[in-house]
């Protein structure tokens, strides 16, 4: 009896091993190495799979290569999946580029546009009315952030209020962009931090947008008190040791694939994406100094 469990467990073995070897022998893209597209939540989750399912259709079409897509439920497995050579293309929030690209050497090849821009800015919130009419103002005050790998509500914001030596009294971090929109209007804190972006055909694009429903008023009541330095927009990242044929025909397909009307569609619902844009690595190094900034917050 003892020698069929280990007979049998040797067969099982070597049969994983056969299968492993086989996979990583298989070339990349094709059915039985399809390349490993990933896209971080940010969305409802059923939205994202339908339309990264129609992402998925037309890359395969245009490249002929085989792909699979993943959705995670953060940034961090994305990152985790480069470090193992389990992703090979990810649609990544600023931070999470930068962990995948200083820990994995991962590459940004696009950057994502939306309404016309390929870069966002933080913006600093206080309610109408309010005392504090400069950065400096902020000085002891409590001041409501998103969270510490946020780079539009918390390290672009912190960086310019260390740029001017002010050290707010208490720093609360909400969580969510809404949330401290929500927090600064219902005068919880003296001001606010969340990403901005222009108005566009009339209507604001920054973070009150997300709480009009809830506060109409939310324009009167909450005013810009300074906006941030441009940063460039979410990059799309590729695996550093995929090979760069692969990595130009896909850049090709989702620069293709963004002109026609079902992309447009798609990529809109996910990612509120217009357009893409070709960057390099070198672009985002003021995103990589960030991400130093954010390292070196989360040991203190």
């Amino acid at each position: 009896m003892g020698r069929h469990v280990v007979f049998w467990g040797l067969i099982t073995m070597l049969s994983t091993g056969l299968i492993s070897c086989e996979r990583k022998r298989a070339e990349v893209g094709s059915e039985k190495n399809p390349i490993k597209l990933f896209f971080v939540p940010s969305v409802d989750i059923k939205v994202i799979e339908d339309s990264s399912k129609k992402t998925k259709d037309y890359l395969e079409k245009e490249t002929g290569y085989k792909f699979e897509v993943s959705i995670p439920q953060s940034y961090i497995a994305v990152v985790e999946a480069f470090g193992t050579d389990r992703a090979d293309v990810a649609a990544l929030n600023t931070y999470g580029y930068y962990l995948a690209h200083t820990k994995h050497k991962a590459e940004a090849r696009l950057t994502v546009v939306r309404h016309g821009s390929n870069t966002y800015q933080s913006q600093f919130i206080v309610k109408a009315g309010s005392k504090i009419k400069s950065l400096s103002d902020f000085k002891g005050k409590k001041i409501a952030f998103v969270d510490p790998a946020s780079a539009s509500g918390y390290l672009l914001p912190l960086k310019m209020l260390r740029d001017k030596g002010v050290e707010p009294g208490e720093t609360v971090f909400a969580m969510k962009h809404d949330n401290v929109v929500a927090m600064v209007y219902n005068g919880q804190v003296e001001g606010g931090a969340t990403f901005y972006s222009p108005a566009y055909e009339g209507k604001i694009e920054d973070a009150r947008r997300l709480v009009k429903t809830q506060y109409p008023d939310v324009e009167e009541k909450v005013q810009i008190l300074q906006l941030s330095e441009p940063i460039l927009n979410d990059p799309i990242v590729f695996r550093a040791t995929l090979p760069e044929p692969i990595k130009l025909k896909i850049t090709e397909a989702l620069l293709k694939y963004v002109k026609t009307e079902e992309g447009k569609t798609a990529l809109k619902a996910i990612y509120g994406v217009d357009d893409f844009k070709q960057v390099t690595d070198v672009d985002y190094q003021s995103v990589l100094s960030l991400g130093k900034l954010s390292e070196e917050v989360m040991k203190k």
